[in-house]
């Protein structure tokens, strides 16, 4: 058997983040919020997002310096086969269906489903029917990607 441990770590390690943010200060672990507040709320409540974006920043700086690290294989992680504004479009249609949703699938998924939130469960489940819908359409329907 073949266990991806990278992701189980790398899950854990989300579940703990999400767990220590709300014991510590009553706070969601929902990247959309917190990257919203962080220039919407008030001042003293901004800090700790801030900090919050950077220490994402930092893993990222991880990933992006493991895929170009000697030895890795080339394009192992990042898709150079979109156009530039295709990504961006992408990623524009991810921030609004966010704040559409109420918060983004790490909010939902990662925070409100383990609280037992109604709203995220519904929100995981449509998540989920779209990803597999764009899967199937992309590898069956003709869709080049």
């Amino acid at each position: 058997m073949n266990v991806p441990w990278a992701a189980v770590a790398g899950g854990g390690l989300m579940g703990a983040a999400a767990v220590l943010l709300l014991a510590t200060s009553g706070r969601v672990a929902g990247i959309s919020g917190i990257a919203a507040g962080s220039l919407a709320s008030v001042p003293g409540d901004r800090s700790w997002r801030w900090a919050f974006l950077f220490g994402l920043l930092l893993a990222a700086g991880g990933v992006l310096w493991w895929q170009v690290a000697p030895g890795t294989p080339a394009n192992a992680l990042i898709r150079d086969a979109l156009p530039a504004w295709q990504l961006v479009g992408a990623g524009l249609l991810v921030g609004f269906g966010a704040r559409l949703g109420n918060g983004c699938t790490s909010g939902h998924g990662v925070c409100g489903m383990a609280r037992g939130a109604r709203r995220s469960w519904v929100a995981v489940l449509v998540f989920m029917a779209c990803a597999m819908l764009a899967t199937f359409v992309i590898r069956h329907g003709g869709a080049s990607a």
